[in-house]
């Protein structure tokens, strides 16, 4: 058969999956609430969201999150389009404090809790932050920097909130007092996450009206250089990509029924969309597992869980299997095993495969593009190695660095267009620029067109680090440790590991004899989020540079062997 004009254009639609349509309507939501009101009318009495013991439906979801937009409203007086910052793990909490916020009209700006004091400064400066829902674990942070920030309200949360009495009051006890993981901070005026949901449900909640161009998220993101940059997100982009989504896994998944083990953060954008939006949108259960480092207590929840479907990372499959109860959960059940944020290995996938019976469908996206661009078939039909093809109403092409487009099979950068791209970066015009030309998201990665329409990452045509699925950026923590009086000159690379995908290796020419690696990797730990922190450090005499002194790191990723 021959093919039409737009299918020239865009080869992967010959081999489209059955059943799939090219397109998506993205204007078939206003927002993001009306699609949570119809998951709420649909589902009401199913299990929306569960965590250590406690379940919430999407009527006791709805009447919480309605609470807390009370309180956003009536007692902070926060209006349309103000940004509140959410800092905390997947607990119960973060949805009610999501929805809520999103029924109140602001902009939520997701905020991982392992960053240090620098970091959620410069987050929430950039963003304008006025609120802030935080773990109090990370509150002693959080005092360090507030004077420096817009922020004029925190709500402080505990670990055990979303929890029955007595078990809330035991789970905190111990996580304050036994385990001594809530280190001493002083914030006489902010409030507790009960006493807000209280104070919201004796005032009327007034629903607010957004629009398509209205911003839903600042997701921040490095993209491949320089300091951490907001992602503009609006309700249309993210709708377009949730539905995106939810078209793609039509094969595998039933309205109405399931469970998704979610164990990547909310504050994620991947776990964001994919289990915490389309998910709801089919109405299954999202598993919250808070700490999915502690591999016996994760195995544990899954041997008591009836899922259907697992979300997660290479790094997170590989450390779960290499635990011998793994071989012992029940997995009758599962559908559907997604991996993302950070390439998926071969052995991890063919491992995943030989226990479960189920095969990883892996996908490719970034935080500029909400985050799904291609995926892999969940009708059997997909590729090992591959990202797959472009979710509906997504046009992909590969250009040179002319901006030509490149033959197939020919590498060349991946450049995207579609509604789920992002608005642009909040408030750096230059760096939007740089990033969007004429309607097209350049995204740094280098893939190449199979014969077949799937595509396939090769190289990273900037510096970019991933760290089980987290962008870790050179220049940030080459200069962390080059305010290091002993150090001379630094570079820093990434370098291959078994466990996290890649590792940060740095590479110091000495300024003093006497200074050793530990003291590199101490200093660096002052100022950066422990995946930032090198793994290993290696002296030189001197660093490769061009002519003009620009050092190389190229050279010197290809003269650092791999693990």
């Amino acid at each position: 058969m021959q093919m039409s004009n737009h299918e020239s254009m865009q080869p992967w639609l010959k081999n489209y999956p059955a059943g799939i349509s090219a397109n998506i309507d993205p204007n078939l939501y206003p927002n993001l609430m009306t699609v949570f009101d119809e998951a709420v009318r649909k589902f009401r009495g199913h299990r929306a969201y569960s965590n250590m013991g406690t379940v919430f439906t999407f009527e006791e979801l709805d009447r919480l999150s309605g609470n807390f937009a009370s309180f956003l409203q009536n007692e902070l007086k926060l209006k349309k389009g103000d940004r509140i910052a959410l800092q905390m793990p997947n607990l119960l909490q973060f949805p009610v404090a999501l929805f809520g916020a999103l029924r109140a009209g602001l902009t939520v700006v997701n905020t991982n809790p392992l960053y240090t004091a620098p970091e959620m400064k410069h987050q929430f400066r950039d963003s304008g932050a006025k609120a802030i829902v935080i773990l109090a674990n990370f509150a002693g942070l959080l005092e360090k920097v507030l004077p420096e920030t817009d922020i004029e309200s925190v709500i402080i949360t505990e670990i055990g909130d979303m929890l029955p009495f007595p078990k809330n009051w035991v789970v905190n006890n111990v996580v304050k007092h036994v385990k001594k993981m809530v280190p001493p901070y002083h914030l006489p005026e902010a409030y507790k996450f009960r006493q807000a949901l209280e104070v919201g449900a004796s005032k009327p909640y007034q629903s607010v009206e957004c629009h398509h161009e209205d911003i839903a998220f600042l997701q921040y993101t490095g993209g491949t250089t320089g300091v951490s940059k907001g992602a503009v997100l609006t309700h249309r982009n993210v709708i377009a990509n949730m539905l995106q989504i939810v078209e793609w896994m039509r094969p595998a998944l039933k309205p109405g029924e399931g469970a998704i083990i979610t164990a990547l953060p909310l504050y994620h954008i991947f776990s964001l969309v994919v289990n915490c939006l389309t998910l709801m949108h089919y109405g299954a259960e999202n598993i919250l597992i808070t700490n999915p480092r502690d591999i016996p207590g994760f195995i544990k929840i899954l041997k008591s869980s009836n899922f259907t479907v697992v979300a997660g990372v290479n790094t997170l499959f590989n450390a779960l299997m290499n635990d011998p109860e793994f071989e012992k959960i029940d997995f009758s059940n599962l559908k559907l095993s997604v991996a993302g944020a950070t390439a998926l290995q071969r052995v991890v996938s063919d491992r995943w495969f030989k226990i479960t019976k189920t095969k990883i469908v892996e996908g490719y996206g970034l935080t500029e593009s909400s985050p799904v661009v291609t995926c892999n078939p969940v009708d059997g039909t997909e590729q090992i190695g591959t990202i797959g093809m472009p979710v509906p109403s997504t046009s992909v092409k590969l250009v040179n660095d002319d901006g030509i487009e490149v033959a197939r099979g020919e590498p060349g950068e991946l450049c995207v267009k579609g509604p789920q791209v992002m608005r642009g970066y909040w408030n750096r015009d230059d760096e939007t620029r740089k990033t969007i030309k004429d309607g097209w998201l350049y995204t740094g990665d280098v893939a190449v067109l199979l014969e077949d329409g799937f595509f396939k990452i090769v190289d990273r045509k900037k510096d970019l680090i991933l760290v089980s699925g987290f962008n870790v950026y050179p220049n940030e923590v080459e200069d962390a440790i080059a305010s290091h009086p002993k150090v001379l000159e630094v570079a820093v690379v990434g370098v291959a590991d078994e466990k996290s995908g890649e590792a940060v290796k740095a590479f110091v020419v000495k300024r003093d004899p006497s200074l050793t690696a530990q003291e590199v990797i101490e200093h660096s730990r002052k100022s950066l989020t422990n995946y930032k922190v090198p793994r290993s450090v290696e002296f030189r005499t001197e660093l490769p540079k061009t002519n003009v002194g620009k050092i190389l790191r190229r050279a010197l990723r290809e003269t650092t062997p791999t693990k």
